[in-house]
């Protein structure tokens, strides 16, 4: 049934109504009209009014439905539908609109799934050009300031160049570090739990959070996409926490499922608090669309933040996996 047709049927049940009742009820006019008939006529009238509201509310509730879900929808969030029921015009839009969203969904997933693939990639290229390039410059920068240490007899010139040499040493450790960061090589070469706990170290390193690591050895078979998901989102979870979050403690745990894996990292950190979502985390849900995985946050103020990354493995990726949040 049109709209048109929904309205006009839930208006026409309440007019035919009033007329009924002044047909068959007791109940007469006089001209001029008396206060007693007045009062039932205006009595009627409510009556007839709060009949046809109650009536158009119960029409037109899918089309609420629909405008709540079309202010509240997030193609980072997939899944949000609204059940269809019925045929005609409400029903006709409600399934426009929930296949809108299908497209929307395969087209947000599609042009992310490049993005993220040229992001990658122009990591691979910028890590390739600090190891070759930056690397090898300093490297050689260091041996000529350690021969020039070695030539002179000057005690004080030799402590200065010493210490320039340390001061490049260091300056190399953190470019390779920033090379491995970029691109993990580790991930390819040991696998994803040999990574995660390269990882893990060098923040406990660098930044001062103590990690606490939690991996299970008997993971499933995962493809190279997957284990580079997961990685990136504990990458980018640990960075948060040492960035953003005040944390002082961290625990990063990954655990076979029935049907995958699932990563969480949990910090006791401040919060989010009412901080909307940032760049960092809207790229982590688009990571996790990639491989047809769930990701949820949940924070509380001075409670902490955890991150849970549900990954389905290869057979399963079709289906979205579910996610659950403790603060």
């Amino acid at each position: 049934m049109s709209l048109f047709w929904r309205i006009f049927g839930l208006n026409a049940v309440v007019l035919g109504t009033a007329t009924a009742l002044l047909l068959w009820a007791p109940v007469t006019v006089s001209v001029p009209v008396l206060l007693t008939e007045a009062l039932v006529l205006v009595g009627g009238l409510a009556v007839m009014l709060v009949a046809n509201a109650a009536l158009l509310r119960v029409g037109l509730a899918p089309l609420e439905r629909l405008t709540r879900l079309m202010t509240t929808v997030d193609l980072l969030r997939p899944g949000q539908r609204l059940p269809v029921a019925g045929h005609g015009g409400v029903a006709d839009l409600i399934r426009t609109f929930n296949d809108m969203l299908d497209r929307l969904e395969a087209e947000r997933a599609a042009s992310s799934a490049r993005v993220l693939s040229a992001q990658e990639a122009e990591r691979r290229r910028i890590a390739q050009e600090l190891h070759d390039e930056v690397g090898q410059s300093m490297t050689a920068v260091l041996l000529e300031l350690k021969r020039a240490a070695d030539r002179t007899s000057d005690r004080e010139l030799r402590a200065e160049l010493q210490h320039a040499q340390e001061t490049t040493r260091e300056s190399l450790d953190e470019v390779r570090r920033l090379a491995r960061r970029l691109r993990p090589g580790v991930l390819e070469d040991l696998g994803l739990v040999s990574a995660l706990t390269a990882l893990a170290t060098d923040f406990s390193t660098h930044t001062g959070l103590a990690v606490r690591r939690r991996l299970d050895a008997d993971l499933p078979p995962l493809d190279r996409e997957r284990e580079l998901v997961l990685y990136r989102v504990a990458q980018e979870s640990l960075t948060n926490a040492a960035r953003h979050a005040d944390a002082g403690n961290v625990e990063l745990r990954l655990r076979r499922t029935a049907d995958g894996v699932v990563l969480s990292v949990s910090d006791d950190g401040r919060g989010l608090g009412a901080a909307r979502e940032g760049a960092g985390i809207r790229g982590m849900r688009e990571r996790a669309l990639l491989v047809g995985a769930a990701l949820d946050i949940d924070s509380a103020p001075g409670g902490g933040t955890r991150v849970r990354l549900s990954v389905p493995t290869a057979e399963d990726a079709s289906a979205p996996g579910t996610a659950e949040a403790v603060a």
